[in-house]
């Protein structure tokens, strides 16, 4: 019997024998409006969202829900990385559900999870330097706090079921190499990730680890982390 999309893909995880073509997925796919005349639904603004009546925003659910399903069906994709809009944890709970009520089990589904530091925006870089010199117990306080955090959000989806994992999203390196050095990154980044996907693993769910730019300076530490796999760019 052949396996669903979302079967080879969590065999791949797994590291078991797959036949075929490899499996495969996009974190993201904006150009909806050329491909099928739909904004994605990331691109979205819903700030009078509460000021909706439910059944307009019940048609704005079911059309976020289609789009995903459509480019995963369209593209050929295995798993679906879902990006709730709005981002709570009840519109969260209803994607999930009314993508596995629309597609079933057919396809993975995943969305972010990440609680690391990433590469800081331009305008914090320096602040954040500073601070890990400065106040290096407060950074890595902060650290945990937002593995702990996203632990709680992660429990609550996992009593609910319906989504198989964690993509991370942090982007940790350029082109030229990681935005710490192995030593900042083995302090600062390293032991909360390894807490992050442990605590997810506990759950049940499988984790991926995506980041942009060059890895290999850190490639050992990445690793050590245990992810399922990784997603680097």
């Amino acid at each position: 019997m052949d396996m669903t999309p979302r079967e080879k893909f969590i065999a791949a995880l797994e590291r078991k024998p797959i036949t075929g073509r490899v499996p495969h997925f996009e974190l993201v796919f904006y150009p909806t409006m050329e491909a099928f005349g739909k904004l994605h639904p990331r691109h979205r603004n819903f700030v009078q969202w509460d000021q909706m009546e439910e059944k307009e925003r019940q048609l704005h659910r079911n059309d976020i829900a289609q789009t995903f399903i459509q480019i995963a069906e369209t593209y050929d994709h295995n798993a679906i990385f879902l990006t709730p809009n709005p981002d709570t944890l009840e519109e969260t709970i209803r994607l999930i559900d009314l993508v596995r009520e629309k597609s079933g089990d057919k396809f993975y589904l995943t969305m972010h999870g990440d609680a690391t530091f990433a590469i800081p925006h331009g305008d914090q870089m320096m602040e954040f330097c500073y601070r890990l010199a400065d106040e290096p117990d407060k950074v890595k306080q902060e650290a945990q706090d937002r593995v702990d955090r996203k632990l709680e959000w992660a429990r609550r989806l996992a009593d609910h079921g319906g989504l198989d994992g964690f993509t991370l999203c942090s982007d940790y390196c350029f082109n030229q190499g990681p935005f710490l050095s192995p030593n900042q990154f083995s302090e600062f980044i390293s032991p909360y990730l390894a807490k992050l996907i442990q605590g997810y693993r506990d759950l049940g769910f499988y984790v991926i680890k995506h980041t942009d730019g060059n890895i290999e300076p850190i490639v050992d530490q990445l690793v050590q982390s245990h992810p399922h796999a990784l997603h680097s760019l």
